[in-house]
Parts: C-alpha cells; structure tokens; sequence
C-alpha cells in the first residue's frame, strides 16, 4: 500500500509539473502573440501617417507651383458687363423687372453674381444695364449696345493692343474697384476693359 500511495504521489506531481509547463507555454504563446499584434498595428499606423504626410507635402508642394505659376497672360477673363441703348429707361427697367424678373439696383442696374470655377472662393460679377438713347457714354460708337470684358494683366494688354494697332480711346483709369480703358473694335463697337483690383468686391458699379 505504501507503495502504491508513493506511486500515486509521484504520478500527481508529475501531472502538476506538466500542467505548469502547459499553462507557462500557452502564457508564452500568448504574450508573443500580443507581441505580434501590436507590432502589425504599429506598422500598419507608422506606414499611414507617412502616406497622410507625403499627401501633405505633395498638396502644399501643388499649392505653391500654383501661386508660383500664376497666369499672367494679358487677355479677356470673362464677361463684366452688358450696356444697350433705351428710349424710355423707366418703362425698359419695369417691363425687364416685371416680366424677366430683374431687379433694379440704385445704380439703375442689375448685378449678376457667379464663382469662378478655378479659384471658388471668388465671386464674380456681371453687370447689366440700360442706357438712355443718345448717351455719351457709347460714343464715339453709333451702336446700340457695348460690351464690358473682364481682362488680367491691364497694362500688359494694353501694350498688346497697341502693337496690334487698335484704337485706344483713352488711358487706364483707376478706381476703389478697378481699372478700366476702353477701345473700339474693326465694326466700331465700343469696348469697356476692366480689371477688378479686387474679384471678391462683387457689388462694384462697373460704369463710371
């Protein structure tokens, strides 16, 4: 019997020490487990930081090629204004106020607004207005009608112009918003010029 019970004794301790041996290993597996996984995430968060920041610069290299290229080509940027000849200004403006739904601001004229596709954060402005038959403003066209055309680079256009041999009516006028020169075309229309000195100002008179 006695030897039975040592028998048995030295089996239960056996059975312990391989039970600590198992539960040691399967901590071991577990904490090289951990291990593995927190490297993986570490990897994975380093490696999209670094795409996150090389997508920075590479925008903030963009931005800056952009002001450092800006476009600064004397030429027609859009339209400014449209001018055109009445016989009766007060039944022109409610017949276009009625019927078109244009409103008439103080200035006897409509302000059309618009973004400019390239830079958003620009409000553009298109102004419309009639004018009394006969006015001087027109002149020396015959016509009934005369364009405003929003230009960049004034000044650099207008040497353009002169090269070319048009007929510049008069010299660059500067104004709180813009610059104007007005010029006549080969069927003798009148053209207004203007450059805003500032594009955000969108509730400027473009006539003077």
């Amino acid at each position: 019997m006695r030897c039975l019970r040592k028998a048995v004794s030295s089996y239960a301790a056996a059975q312990k020490t391989i039970n600590i041996k198992k539960q040691k290993d399967n901590i071991i597996r577990l904490i090289l487990t951990i291990s593995v996984a927190i490297i993986f995430i570490s990897f994975n968060l380093t490696s999209k930081t670094s795409i996150e920041m090389n997508k920075m610069n590479k925008q903030k290299n963009e931005a800056t090629n952009t002001l450092s290229t800006k476009d600064t080509i004397p030429k027609v940027t859009g339209i400014g204004g449209i001018f055109f000849y009445s016989d009766n200004l007060k039944v022109t403006k409610e017949w276009y106020t009625k019927n078109l739904g244009i409103e008439i601001n103080d200035w006897g004229s409509s302000s059309f607004e618009s973004r400019n596709l390239n830079k958003p954060e620009e409000i553009n402005s298109l102004q419309w207005k009639p004018f009394k038959k006969g006015d001087e403003y027109f002149s020396p066209s015959k016509k009934d009608f005369m364009i405003n055309y929003q230009v960049q680079n004034l000044e650099g256009l207008v040497n353009k112009l002169k090269e070319n041999g048009v007929t510049i009516l008069d010299s660059i006028a500067t104004y709180d918003f813009g610059k104007f020169l007005h010029i006549m075309d080969t069927e003798g229309n009148k053209i207004e010029l203007w450059e805003p000195i500032n594009t955000d100002q969108n509730d400027s008179n473009t006539t003077k």
